[in-house]
């Protein structure tokens, strides 16, 4: 109970749970739906109460600009990074989040009647940002994960030279690295079949998923995003990386 209430506590902890819950409703409304061959109500309440967890997010993801500046600012060109791949990549990344959330807040204003735009154009550039942040995402992690086993193949050539203990300690860090960055490719990759279902008609698969599949989807990108905060591996890229 203490570790559920932490997390609801946090602005970051809460958004994953609200975002599981989204999708998971998402996910059993439209198995329902889809099973009873008829509308179901339990699946049309379910249905609805992920559109308006979802609108819930939007709204509270035009909070999320400054944090993200902060983040982009402190992050920088990447000189931290051991890799100049992995920091280019980032950096790209950073920028991509960094355009996404002032397109959403056109299109969600525009949605609002606050601003008088065409709407359409710019949640399919925020859907185009997305896919792009989540695809360079997915391109950083398996980067990493060669870099962590090319780190490996190198402590076996030489790991007479450490001490059993240090070998050891070494390779189960590595082992957890690469375990949560295949995770970060699973997810990124779940995701982006959802950001290419929701780009305009006549883009690969766009438009083609039923609701129970974008909610599969989206759920085992929660999932995961849940277990990497509870195991202490969402680093900052992935709390500022643009979510819908």
């Amino acid at each position: 109970m203490e570790s559920v209430v932490k997390l609801l506590e946090s602005y970051r902890g809460r958004d994953k749970v609200v975002r599981t819950l989204c999708y998971g409703s998402q996910l059993v409304g439209g198995v329902l739906s889809q099973k009873s061959g008829r509308p179901s109500e339990v699946g049309k309440s379910l249905l609805l109460f992920s559109a308006q967890l979802s609108h819930c997010r939007t709204v509270l993801r035009l909070f999320d600009d400054l944090s993200m500046v902060a983040y982009t600012r402190s992050y920088g060109l990447g000189r931290r990074e051991e890799d100049g791949l992995v920091s280019c990549i980032s950096v790209l990344t950073n920028v991509a989040d960094q355009l996404y959330y002032p397109c959403e807040h056109i299109a969600w204003a525009a949605d609002a009647e606050l601003i008088k735009v065409q709407s359409d154009r710019w949640w399919t550039l925020s859907t185009l940002l997305w896919a792009a942040s989540l695809l360079l995402g997915a391109l950083r992690s398996i980067r990493v994960i060669l870099l962590l086993r090319r780190k490996l193949r190198e402590h076996r050539r030489t790991r007479q030279q450490d001490s059993a203990s240090d070998g050891r300690a070494l390779r189960r860090e590595c082992q957890q690295q690469i375990t949560m960055e295949m995770l970060s490719v699973v997810s990124c990759l779940a995701d982006l079949s959802n950001a290419v279902h929701w780009m305009p008609p006549g883009v690969l698969w766009a438009g083609r998923f039923p609701s129970w599949m974008v909610g599969l989807m989206g759920t085992v990108s929660s999932f995961i995003g849940l277990y990497q905060m509870g195991s202490g591996g969402d680093g900052d890229s992935e709390q500022h990386q643009a979510t819908s």
